[in-house]
C-alpha cells in the first residue's frame, strides 16, 4: 500500500499564546490456454457505485496487520465523487484549519512574535502533469505527452494496406458507433467503461488470473468501491480500471469478478502513467493488443472542455494474426494481411466537412483528424469506447452515430517509433 503521509505540526508555546496548526500534506482475444494463477485469499464485491465516469473511491477496509491499520486509523482522509457530469474526484488532503486565542499583555510586555505561517503542503509522489491529458480528479497526466496515443498523425502518409483494410471492416457500408453512452435502463449503469480513481492507502489485494503468465502479478486496489463494466452482475468483457490518486499507477483487469474466494479476472496489467515503457512483446493486457484501455477511452470532461488530445480506440471483428508497434499482442488464427492488425491507426479525414455538426461533435471529430483510432481489441466493427457517464448528452452520441466509416483512412506510424520497447512517439 502506498499512503500520502501528512505533516503534522506540533504545538508551540509562546508565552501565553497557543498556536495549533495542522496542514495536510470476451471476446475470443486471448492467445494460449489459460494458466491459473495462485489462489487468491483475499474476497470482495464488485459495485458499480454511482453511475460516473470517473470516481474517486472511499478508503475501504483493510485487513492488513494491526501495525498497518493503526497508521491508516491515524488519518481522517476521506473521498466523495463530486460535480454536476460527476466526473471529479475529490481530493484525499484534509482542508487545514487554524485556531488561536487571544490574551492580553501589560502595556509594558513586547508583543509575542508571529508564529510562522504553515509550510504549504506537499505535492503527491507519483507522476506529474506534462500535458493537457489529465485525468480528472487527479494530478495524473494519462501518460507522457510523448506516448503514441498523444502522436498527431495528420501527416503521417497512408499505409498502402488502407483499402484492403477498410474493406475487411466493412466501411462503404458502416457508421461509427460510439459504445458507451446513457443506457436507458437497459442496464443498471451507463454503457462505457468506468475509471474508479482510489486514495492514498487503499488495500490491495492479490488477484488469480486465467492466463497468469500474461498478467502482471501483484496486488490490485480492487474491493467493494471498484467499478465494473456493465455493473456488478454483467456479462460481456467486465473491464476494471483502476488509477491510484497518490502514485498515478494503472490497473487494468478483464473479466474481472469477486466470488467469496477472492477476486479473480481473465488477465491483468500494470503501468506507471509517467512511463513510456511498454508490456513484453507478446503478452496481452485488459485489452487483445496487449495495450492500456484508459488512454484511449473517450472522456466526457474532455469532450465538455472542447479539447480531446488521444487517439481513441476502438474495435473489429475480424484481424490479422500480427500487431504493429506500440501493440504486444494480436488475437488472430489467420494471418492475412488484407486483415487489420491490432494496433493499427485510422485517421478521418483531413477533407470530412465537421462544421455541420455541434461544439461538442466537432471536439471529438478534431481528435479523429489528429490523433486518430487505434485498433485495440476484438468486437463489433467500428465500434469506438469512451468512459460509462450519464452525462453524456444523447444528441452528441446520435451524431457521432452519423460519421461514415468510409471517412477514415489508415496512416502507416511505422515513422512514429523511436525504440521497439517503448511508446515514446517522435
Amino acid at each position: 500500500m502506498r499512503q500520502t503521509p501528512r505533516a503534522i505540526a506540533a504545538a508551540t508555546v509562546i508565552a501565553a499564546l497557543a498556536v495549533v496548526a495542522t496542514a495536510c500534506g470476451g471476446r475470443s482475444h486471448r492467445g494460449a490456454s489459460p494458466t491459473v494463477g495462485p489462489s487468491s485469499s483475499t474476497a470482495g464485491t464488485s459495485n458499480p457505485g454511482p453511475a460516473s465516469s470517473i470516481t474517486a473511491a472511499p478508503p475501504a477496509t483493510s485487513s492488513a496487520p494491526a501495525s498497518a491499520a493503526l497508521a491508516a486509523a491515524s488519518a481522517s482522509t476521506s473521498a466523495t465523487p463530486t460535480a454536476a457530469a460527476r466526473t471529479t474526484a475529490s481530493s484525499t488532503h484534509a482542508t487545514a484549519t487554524h485556531s488561536a486565542s487571544s490574551v492580553s499583555s501589560a502595556s509594558s510586555a513586547p508583543a509575542p512574535p508571529k508564529p510562522a505561517p504553515p509550510a504549504p503542503p506537499a505535492p503527491p509522489p507519483g507522476g506529474k502533469a506534462s500535458g493537457s491529458d489529465v485525468l480528472a480528479g487527479t494530478h495524473c497526466q494519462i501518460f507522457p505527452a510523448d506516448n503514441f496515443w498523444h502522436a498527431d498523425v495528420r501527416s503521417l502518409p497512408v499505409d498502402p494496406h488502407s483499402a484492403q483494410w477498410l474493406s475487411a471492416m466493412g466501411a462503404s457500408s458502416r457508421r461509427l458507433h460510439p459504445d458507451f453512452g446513457p443506457s436507458f435502463g437497459a442496464q443498471p449503469v451507463p454503457y462505457g467503461i468506468p475509471v474508479t480513481v482510489v486514495p492514498a492507502g487503499h488495500p490491495r489485494v492479490p488477484v488469480t488470473f486465467d492466463y497468469a503468465d500474461e498478467s502482471d502479478r501483484l496486488s490490485y486496489p480492487l474491493g467493494p468501491d471498484t467499478q465494473i463494466e456493465g455493473g456488478p452482475t454483467a456479462s460481456g468483457d467486465r473491464h476494471a480500471i483502476v488509477v491510484t490518486a497518490d502514485t498515478c499507477e494503472l490497473f487494468e483487469t478483464w473479466n474481472t469478478n469477486s466470488p467469496a474466494s477472492g477476486w479473480t479476472a481473465g488477465s491483468g496489467a500494470h503501468w506507471s502513467l509517467s512511463s513510456d515503457a511498454l508490456r513484453p512483446n507478446g503478452w496481452t493486457s485488459a485489452d487483445a493488443a496487449g495495450l492500456p484501455i484508459l488512454p484511449g477511452l473517450l472522456r466526457w470532461d474532455e469532450v465538455a472542455a472542447g479539447h480531446v488530445d488521444h487517439a481513441i480506440r476502438f474495435t473489429t471483428n475480424a484481424t490479422d494474426a500480427l500487431h504493429l508497434w506500440p501493440a504486444r499482442h494480436d488475437a488472430s488464427s489467420q494471418r492475412n494481411a488484407s486483415l487489420p492488425p491490432m494496433g493499427a491507426r485510422f485517421r478521418l479525414k483531413a477533407g470530412f466537412a465537421i462544421s455541420g455538426y455541434s461544439a461538442q461533435t466537432q471536439t471529438v471529430l478534431r481528435a479523429m483528424q489528429t490523433y486518430g483510432l487505434v485498433l485495440a481489441d476484438n468486437g463489433s466493427p467500428w465500434f469506438f469506447q469512451g468512459t460509462a457517464d450519464d452525462a453524456w448528452p444523447a444528441s452528441l452520441i446520435s451524431q457521432l452515430k452519423a460519421v461514415p466509416a468510409s471517412a477514415f483512412e489508415a496512416v502507416d506510424t511505422s515513422g512514429l517509433e523511436i525504440s521497439a520497447g517503448s511508446a515514446a512517439a517522435r
